[in-house]
């Protein structure tokens, strides 16, 4: 009688079958456990940043992303894949492997404006996760320099006695500084033509040249109204700029409601580990506090605002909220 019982041979082959499934099972187990987490990075991270080099959300992206090599002792790319209101780079990062290694950086609205904008594949509310903030800008009504008017009141003045006649130029359909200048036309009254540009500076370079009237700039037109090569008008929000707290807002000069701060944020490909999701969130805290960063991010008239990702969950759903309903009222849609 053998030491120990015999085992059937179709019960050995569903063994190694079920070894050899647990075998290669191990790498995927060992990527999402806190334990496979813990090292990470082990090599460079890629931000994608779905808009044109040279506008806000690139420059604050290379900002954060400096800050972040840094923190993290690896380097951090800014990978730029503009178009379509930033749903390109959206639909890249979506597709991206969910190893902690690729995130995107953008203005909210990609996720709370673009799908009332927009019949994309990709949708942020479901295929990305939610990082953290990485701070907001205000809103600047900047004008070509040999425009009519010094303030609000006299541009409006001039919009209403030419119909079509004046021209606004944007980052593009569908992005915040579209919504802006129609948010505007909604509380003046006025009909003004929209001209879409592939990123902000396009936008700007032409207000300055005098081919656009005006912009709602969120920010990157600073150097150039300090100089005196673009006219502020005022300012599209709730609160004056502490950059140019002389200047009164929309709603101060007689017009109010026209407030929309620009909000900007970092997503991830669903599926990442939870424990890298939240130590990029406190590295992303961490970078927002420092002084180098708040110098560089003033420089573009940007405010650093680091908040947890449920607060940033909420901020999204707000803001998907209001801007869906806008779009939806007035009718907006892209060129």
């Amino acid at each position: 009688m053998p030491a120990f019982p015999l085992i059937p041979r179709r019960a050995m082959a569903c063994a190694a079958l079920l070894f050899g499934a647990f075998a290669l099972a191990a790498p995927a187990m060992a990527q999402v456990s806190p334990q496979g987490a813990a090292g990470w990075p082990t090599k460079p991270v890629r931000i994608v940043v779905g808009f044109a080099p040279g506008g806000s959300t690139d420059v604050m992206a290379r900002h954060v992303a400096q800050a972040l090599s840094e923190a993290l002792g690896q380097t951090v790319i800014v990978d730029n894949k503009p178009g379509a209101s930033g749903n390109i780079g959206a639909s890249d990062v979506s597709r991206a492997a969910a190893d902690g290694y690729t995130f995107m950086i953008g203005p909210t609205s990609v996720e709370t404006a673009n799908p009332s904008l927009f019949k994309a594949a990709v949708l942020p509310s479901r295929d990305l996760t939610p990082v953290g903030s990485v701070g907001r800008t205000q809103m600047y009504l900047v004008a070509k320099p040999q425009i009519a008017a010094k303030d609000v009141r006299e541009l409006v003045a001039l919009a209403k006695a030419r119909p079509g006649g004046l021209s606004y130029a944007s980052s593009g359909s569908g992005t915040a500084p579209h919504l802006a200048c129609e948010l505007f036309k909604q509380v003046t009254g006025t009909s003004i033509t929209h001209v879409p540009y592939r990123g902000a500076s396009p936008a700007l370079m032409d207000v300055m040249s005098g081919q656009a009237d005006f912009v709602c700039d969120p920010g990157i037109a600073f150097p150039h109204i300090r100089t005196g090569k673009v006219k502020l008008l005022g300012v599209v929000s709730a609160r004056r700029s502490p950059f140019f707290p002389e200047v009164p807002t929309v709603s101060e000069q007689g017009w109010p409601g026209a407030n929309l701060d620009i909000w900007f944020g970092m997503w991830a490909p669903n599926g990442v580990p939870p424990d890298v999701l939240a130590r990029m969130n406190r590295e992303l805290g961490k970078a927002l506090a420092l002084p180098a960063l708040k110098a560089r991010y003033a420089e573009l008239g940007a405010e650093p605002v680091a908040m947890e990702t449920a607060e940033f969950r909420k901020l999204l759903a707000d803001e998907g909220a209001q801007l869906s309903g806008f779009i939806r009222e007035q009718k907006i849609v892209v060129d």
